[in-house]
């Protein structure tokens, strides 16, 4: 009984000592690798990271997003479909190894894996794609780092520190831990979050910024602030000297109910006040009671006008985005709190600073609602703004101008830019201009102000050279351009077309095709999305037969500008490889006199004279030869570019 007794308590100390002794016998595990998921349309460029590993989802091919080049892929390129296009995974999605790469000086299309990829003449990044399995003891990030779509900018809060260091932006850090296996894995990255520091402003000034000599001396008395009262200064900006961002907290209360604003009065409004010292507190005041007459009038609300304020003197500083308040109250008690800055009016350093960085989705832009900026003055700017206000136009920004007290005959000398006026605004026709001659009557600009913001129909400059166009191409679709070639041809529309805004409100494409005789292959409005736009284009069948383009021409008026919107700018792009059987030169000039722009594109045996006849003058601008139908691509940069120079350059009255 002993015996058997011992035995068994040997037996269960083995045992013990066997089950303690496995896990430190057994090998470390591997760290396992966490792939994070993507969808089909994220292009490389869009994530932040040297190399990194992905898995993409199944059809990505049918989504048609666009992929450019062959092998190395431009960085616009969908990661998904150039993955698809190079063979390394299935139309069923799987896991993609991505590293980037210098920009290439072009990079050539091709068809594969039922991908159609695109050329391109020069990116400046580029990407390759490998076969989703990690080397021996390389750990890629299991997050992935997303470059925002437009500039996000750090924003500092009411709170106080016993010792504020300069503010600062920590951007996403990199770190490289020693390696753990014998092998020489890549490094192993993790991203934690950006943090900010707080900043207190600094005490107020002793002294004031006069304002330049040659700017309107007022309020004398009113220049100086106060002994003992505090200016805020604002903190640097983190995106580039001069450039601040100053958000004001809002004193905690009851939540505000959203409202949903006046629908008819729908616009991203931006009103640029005048912080200088020519000012004085008093006129201060009035402007600040200005603006909350209209945040009244306006019915500020996220389905109609949202309202954002921006002060300059010196520099400019955002006192309200657009996001900050959706509704009127709210915007009224924030401006309550506006403190003057001071400094000179530098009217031209504040419109570069909305065109580079306040009207940004960061900052609340809603993309869909016109961009609207008010710039109040005192007198005239102590800088130039035409070049300023070329730009912000060009980008899409209605400008309006309200000047009070401005100068009379005997001060214009002192000006820095004579018209200043007329070389801000949208149109010169008298529209977006409102002079004051007294700051007391200020208030009676509200309602006339209001009425000509809301009024987006006569918003112009929110039209730009990529969303106000009828565009119309006209195909050689003969018997000497072949099928592949013609496919080529189809690919060049589609590259153009790609750069510009499709909707039935913005650039509309139609297209012919041509032989001795002439098909509608769609009209305009006929599809309105770019996506479906650019896949009704790869539809196109060849047709093959003669050449007659001066008919096609013809035929193009008829069935396509005779349906042109009074407000769209109508452009003709005619494609033809030969010389035409018929007459080009009546239907160019008849076509032209309707107030078409012809571009004409001619290839390999195209008719230099006949390609001269079509295009509009100055016909280097407008018509364009190449050797053979693979040098098509080269033209898109250069077509698009007098496309939108014309448009910029038109009359502003």
């Amino acid at each position: 009984m002993n015996g058997t007794s011992l035995t068994t308590i040997c037996l269960a100390l083995l045992l013990s000592c066997a089950c303690g002794a496995k896990p430190n016998g057994s090998k470390n595990k591997k760290p396992k690798q966490v792939v994070p998921a993507i969808e089909c349309d994220v292009r490389a460029g869009k994530i932040n990271l040297p190399e990194f590993i992905v898995k993409c989802p199944a059809h990505c091919k049918e989504t048609k997003q666009q992929v450019y080049g062959t092998g190395v892929f431009a960085s616009i390129s969908s990661i998904c479909n150039a993955a698809i296009h190079s063979g390394i995974i299935t139309n069923m999605g799987g896991k993609v190894i991505v590293r980037k790469m210098a920009g290439q000086n072009i990079y050539k299309g091709s068809n594969s894996n039922g991908v159609r990829s695109l050329s391109l003449p020069k990116w400046r990044e580029s990407f390759v794609v490998s076969v989703g399995k990690p080397k021996k003891g390389v750990i890629y990030p299991s997050t992935l780092d997303y470059v925002p779509s437009r500039p996000t900018y750090v924003k500092t809060t009411g709170q106080k520190e016993a010792k504020p260091p300069a503010a600062t932006t920590v951007l996403p850090m990199t770190t490289t831990p020693e390696p753990t296996t014998t092998t020489t894995p890549e490094p192993t990255t993790t991203t934690p979050a950006p943090t900010t520091t707080t900043t207190t402003p600094p005490p107020p000034p002793t002294t004031t910024k006069a304002r330049a000599a040659v700017h309107k001396v007022r309020d004398a008395g009113l220049r100086r602030p106060e002994a003992g009262s505090a200016i805020r200064r604002p903190p640097s900006s983190p995106v580039g000297p001069g450039f601040n961002v100053r958000e004001q907290e809002p004193v905690p209360r009851a939540p505000e109910p959203v409202s949903q604003g006046d629908p008819n009065c729908k616009v991203d409004l931006a009103f640029l006040m005048d912080g200088s010292w020519s000012i004085g507190k008093r006129r201060f005041k009035i402007q600040k009671d200005f603006l909350s007459d209209v945040a009244q009038a306006i019915n500020v609300g996220v389905a109609g006008p949202m309202m954002g304020i921006i002060q300059y003197g010196d520099d400019p500083v955002t006192e309200l985005s657009l996001k900050s308040y959706s509704n009127s109250r709210e915007v009224k008690l924030a401006v309550d709190k506006i403190v003057q800055k001071g400094g000179l009016s530098n009217v031209g350093k504040a419109l570069t600073y909305i065109n580079r960085q306040y009207f940004s989705d960061a900052n609340g832009n809603r993309g869909g609602a016109p961009n609207v900026a008010v710039v109040l003055v005192d007198g005239w700017p102590t800088d130039k703004v035409e070049e300023a206000s070329r730009l912000a136009r060009e980008s899409g920004i209605n400008i309006f101008f309200v000047t009070i007290e401005g100068p009379d005959e005997s001060e214009k000398a002192n000006l820095v830019e004579t018209n200043f006026v007329d070389k801000a605004v949208c149109r010169t026709n008298g529209f977006y201009s409102l002079p004051v001659n007294s700051w007391f009557a200020l208030r009676k600009a509200v309602q006339p102000l209001v009425k000509r913001v809301c009024d987006t129909d006569r918003l112009l400059c929110s039209k730009t050279c990529l969303n106000a166009n009828d565009i119309a191409f006209v195909i050689d679709g003969s018997s000497s351009v072949g099928t592949g070639n013609f496919r080529t041809v189809l690919q060049f529309v589609a590259n153009v077309t790609q750069e510009f805004e499709i909707s039935d409100t913005d650039t509309r494409v139609g297209a012919v095709q041509y032989t001795y005789e002439q098909r509608l292959e769609f009209g305009f409005g006929q599809y309105n999305n770019k996506g479906e736009l650019l896949n009704a284009i790869k539809r196109i069948n060849y047709w093959s037969g003669g050449t007659s383009t001066g008919a096609a021409i013809t035929f193009a008026a008829d069935q396509l500008f005779s349906k042109s919107k009074p407000n769209k700018r109508k452009i003709m792009i005619v494609i033809t490889d030969g010389r035409s059987y018929d007459d080009v030169r009546v239907p160019a000039l008849a076509v032209q006199s309707q107030g078409v722009i012809a571009y004409s594109i001619g290839i390999a045996w195209a008719a230099q004279d006949e390609l001269e006849y079509i295009a509009t003058d100055p016909d280097k601008e407008h018509s364009f030869f190449v050797d053979e139908f693979d040098n098509l691509y080269k033209f898109v940069p250069k077509i698009i570019q007098n496309i939108c120079q014309e448009f910029n350059s038109q009359p502003r009255n």
